[in-house]
This record gives structure tokens, C-alpha cells and sequence, in this order.
């Protein structure tokens, strides 16, 4: 975990256990920006390892921490019907992963069975962009 998410982490626990939702400042998307899936293809059926790699049109890729307009870094959703809140950072858990690295990929294991994934872009601290950039949500099958 960056340096960064360590600092915020204890905040967002100790708003949390208070009862209250922190809220940020909003960062702006671009109109045209789109996330999206290179692969696996929505409906594949896939083995473990799994290898996803991300797409992303109208912006650019930055890590978390570093504030540059019209960038964000990935965060892969899996399983999850809907998406995270807004104005709040995501949380860090096996169905909400963070790439604050900037990747474009990861390989992961995932138990066999269906899966949903989605694609969601977070700004520098991991809060969801306004409006969302958002990836259409996948089903892949695994074996």
C-alpha cells in the first residue's frame, strides 16, 4: 500500500466508525472518456490464472497520488451489482481492486463459476470521477 493510502485509510476508519461519510472534492471527466475491456471478451470462459487487461480512451492513466487533469488509475469491480458510491474513495477489498500503480493488467484467481466484472476510473484518491468512467459490466465463466 502507497504511502498515501496508508495516511487515508485511519481517516476514512475513523469517519466511518463516527458515523460520517467524508465526501471530495468532484474531478471532472472527459465527455468522450470511456474504460473498457481488452480482455477477456464479455462471455468467455476462461481458466486460472486470468489475465485482465484494461482499456482506457479519452484520458489518460496516472497513479494514485498524482493529481494531473483529465487522468485516473483503475479499479477492477468484481462481482458487485452496483457501483461504488460517489465522492468517496473506493474501498480496498477482493471485490473492489485498486490499481494505483497505473497498471493496464493484472492476473488474478477467481473461484470457478460466473464472474461480473467492471472497469470504474478513480481520480488521484481513488474517488470515482464525475460523471463516472465506467466500463459496461462483463460476464465471464470460469472453469
Amino acid at each position: 500500500m502507497s504511502r498515501y493510502l496508508a495516511a487515508l485509510r485511519p481517516l476514512v476508519l475513523v469517519a466511518a466508525a463516527l458515523g460520517a461519510v467524508a465526501t471530495f472534492a468532484e474531478t471532472p471527466s472527459q465527455p468522450e472518456a470511456a474504460a473498457y475491456f481488452i480482455s477477456p471478451a464479455n462471455g468467455a470462459t476462461v481458466s486460472n490464472p486470468v489475465t485482465v487487461r484494461f482499456g482506457l480512451r479519452g484520458m489518460g492513466v496516472a497513479p494514485a497520488g498524482v493529481e494531473r487533469p483529465d487522468t485516473g488509475h483503475h479499479h477492477l469491480l468484481i462481482d458487485l451489482d452496483t457501483l461504488p458510491p460517489a465522492g468517496v474513495p473506493m474501498p480496498m477489498d477482493e471485490q473492489h481492486r485498486h490499481f494505483g500503480g497505473g497498471q493496464t493488467e493484472v492476473t488474478l484467481e477467481l473461484a470457478p463459476g460466473k464472474h461480473t466484472l467492471q472497469l470504474l476510473l478513480g481520480d488521484h484518491m481513488h474517488v470515482p470521477h464525475t460523471p463516472p468512467v465506467v466500463s459496461e459490466r462483463i460476464t465471464i465463466t470460469v472453469e
